[in-house]
């Protein structure tokens, strides 16, 4: 892989000495380049990762849990994909047999995790974080909390604790890795080292996982790291290494670059290329969340023009779009916003265009607007008004208050109430 064009990536910073006069051996297990090399290799082999930068990434991120009680900042490993299918778990298996004490948090209660996390605390794993951040998370508040603060050494959570009822201080900081479908919060995004993972191309193939063998060779890599770092703790305490990026991301990145100034050879360069590659990645992750941000308010304003209708066909509610003066529509790619365009940005909501009958009695590609409501109601909740049937039954609770203030007995609805939830299932109407 390359380490970036001339300048753009520093030098190595303090502590990146020459492993000679560091005075350890030539000894494999303790050579810090050997043991990352042959991590990355044995992780490149189980699990697809979307580039060599993300590969980088995994391999010092889980050496840097093996220097935990020296760090400052405990990065995240978001470990997110589109859809079930790509191998979220299965980097979340390899994390279990190679960071320094792991601890699965899937079904596990939010009291144990803050009463196990100490001075030297578990690497936290976490699968289906999806879940604890959405809409039903319901319970696990304390979880969420604990995730979002245990970033940075000394932010702990106070809860009433013991039979006297005190006020106690429990610690939060840990390295967490987290796996879901879809972008986690940003309270969580802006600390973690991102992998936007995949399912597998038809021609990507990797080393099946097997517990008889692959655990043992994993375990093995685990204890090799366990024996070069756990002596230098102390010396990763004191590095300052110069960082290619600033404020939060830095704050991230910085155990990764320790790790590799550590080890030295070309890990320091290595690293630093990686943490700019995937940093900028991520920026532009960020500008195309908000660009589909921006795509679902204005669809909901379209509707709105239309009389909030059932239906919009997807000739018209592009024309609608790309007549907006003000969007970015009209210049969206090389001419424009086109349907495969639109179908493209609205993926990733579980939004799609179908066949739909009119009243006319012709079939069209259209976009229902049941499909949008939940993505809505998530990303642009400002932007969501009543469905027709909630605002109807508003407007009848209205009127019956109304004439019960004048005096006058209310009248009796007329018609059928609606059945099911307001606005109608949530999703496309079949077709007839």
């Amino acid at each position: 892989m390359g380490h970036g064009a001339p300048g753009t990536v520093p030098e190595p910073g303090p502590g990146t000495g020459d492993r000679e006069h560091a005075g350890l051996t030539a000894d494999r297990d303790q050579d810090g380049t050997a043991v990352l090399d042959d991590l990355r290799a044995a992780i490149g082999r189980y699990v697809v990762l979307p580039s060599e930068e993300a590969l980088t990434a995994v391999t010092l991120w889980v050496a840097a849990s093996h220097i935990q009680p020296a760090l400052q900042h405990a990065p995240r490993l978001a470990v997110v994909g589109p859809t079930k299918g790509c191998g979220k778990s299965r980097v979340l298996d390899v994390l279990h047999e190679t960071v320094s004490r792991p601890m699965m948090t899937v079904n596990t209660s939010p009291a144990v995790v803050f009463r196990v996390i100490g001075e030297d605390p578990p690497t936290l794993l976490v699968d289906e974080a999806d879940t604890i951040f959405g809409p039903k998370a319901g319970d696990k508040e304390d979880l969420r909390g604990l995730l979002n603060a245990g970033h940075q050494r000394n932010r702990p959570a106070w809860r009433i604790s013991g039979p006297e009822h005190k006020a106690t201080a429990f610690p939060t900081f840990a390295m967490a890795a987290l796996a879901g479908i879809g972008d986690l919060p940003d309270t969580i995004m802006d600390r973690a080292v991102v992998l936007r993972v995949q399912k597998r191309k038809p021609g990507e193939h990797i080393a099946p996982f097997r517990s008889r063998y692959s655990v043992p060779e994993l375990n093995a890599l685990r204890d090799r790291l366990t024996a070069w770092l756990a002596p230098l703790r102390s010396t990763a305490e004191g590095l300052v290494p110069q960082m290619p990026v600033e404020d939060r991301a830095a704050d991230t990145w910085e155990p990764l670059v320790i790790v590799a100034d550590l080890a030295g050879g070309h890990w320091p360069s290595r690293a630093r290329a990686a943490c700019l590659a995937m940093t900028r990645n991520e920026v532009v992750q960020d500008e195309q969340t908000t660009l589909k941000t921006r795509l679902l308010r204005d669809i909901r304003r379209v509707f709105e023009q239309q009389g909030d209708t059932e239906a919009l066909r997807s000739h018209d509610l592009l024309a609608a779009l790309i007549q907006d003066a003000e969007a970015p529509w009209a210049e969206y790619g090389t001419k424009g916003l086109n349907a495969y365009h639109l179908a493209n940005l609205l993926r990733d909501f579980g939004i799609g265009p179908a066949n739909h009958r009119f009243e006319n009695g012709r079939q069209a590609k259209a976009y229902t607007r049941n499909q949008f409501l939940d993505a809505w109601a998530r990303y642009c909740p400002d932007t969501v008004p009543p469905a027709p049937a909630a605002a109807a039954a508003a407007a009848a609770s209205e009127t019956l208050v109304a004439r019960r203030a004048q005096g006058k007995p209310p009248t009796h609805p007329t018609g059928t109430l609606p059945i099911g939830p307001p606005g109608g299932p949530a999703g496309p109407r079949p077709t007839r």
